[in-house]
């Protein structure tokens, strides 16, 4: 039996490493394993990064992605729009909604000739406002004060010291006040008649019956009213 292989026997060969000569470094020793006949040699594949076909469809998703956001975001911004627009109408139909006219009044009948007429109400007179009580002494302080003016034709001074003199009516000074202040009197009158006693009972001249009119001490009246009754004296 011979060591010798067959040449045409299948399967890997190796050559033998090379000695290196006295210049050459010695370097590893590399197998290269032999093609069996009928076969073609295997080449090494590509990595995926450096197919064309696949950036093409990278590519192409990257596109599809895009146009999908974009197409989200104007649908976002649609409604949105949309739903501005509702509330923008709504709001305009509530101010600007006409309000529903008011119903007009109902008119009265009128009412037929044959009805009777209805009375006015009366109207009620306003009560008299009733007068405050006067004291007793008010009252008749003004009842001999309208005596001392109509038989006496005195002054309202004389009066007013006659009543309240303790030799006369011996009233308060406020029931005399009382009693000057409503006598119903007309002091010139006074003074006029009082001028015509002086003339005629004492044939006093008018100067004199002026002085005497005035006098603190005679008749209190004033000068306008002493005046007037020495006008009228002779007319």
């Amino acid at each position: 039996m011979s060591n010798s292989q067959d040449p045409q026997q299948s399967g890997p060969s190796y050559r033998m490493p090379q000695v290196p000569t006295e210049n050459q470094e010695p370097r590893a020793p590399q197998y290269f394993p032999q093609v069996p006949q009928g076969q073609k040699p295997m080449k090494a594949k590509k990595s995926l990064l450096k197919r064309w076909w696949f950036w093409v469809i990278m590519i192409v998703v990257l596109i599809i992605i895009v146009s999908a956001l974009n197409s989200g975001g104007d649908d976002d911004a649609a409604t949105t729009s949309a739903s501005q627009e509702q509330s923008d109408t709504a709001s305009t139909s509530d101010d600007g909604a006409e309000e529903p006219a008011e119903e007009a009044a109902p008119v009265a009948e009128e009412p037929a000739d044959d009805a009777p007429a209805e009375e006015a109400p009366v109207e009620e007179e306003p009560a008299e406002e009733q007068e405050p009580e006067v004291p007793a002494e008010h009252a008749s302080a003004l009842s001999q004060a309208e005596t001392y003016s109509n038989t006496m034709h005195m002054s309202k001074a004389g009066v007013f010291d006659q009543l309240t003199s303790d030799y006369g009516g011996q009233f308060s000074e406020d029931a005399a006040q009382y009693a000057v202040d409503n006598v119903d009197a007309d002091w010139k009158e006074n003074a006029l008649e009082s001028a015509k006693t002086y003339q005629d009972d004492m044939s006093m001249s008018p100067d004199a019956i002026h002085d005497q009119l005035t006098s603190e001490y005679g008749g209190q009246f004033t000068q306008e009213e002493a005046d007037y009754a020495i006008e009228n004296l002779n007319g």
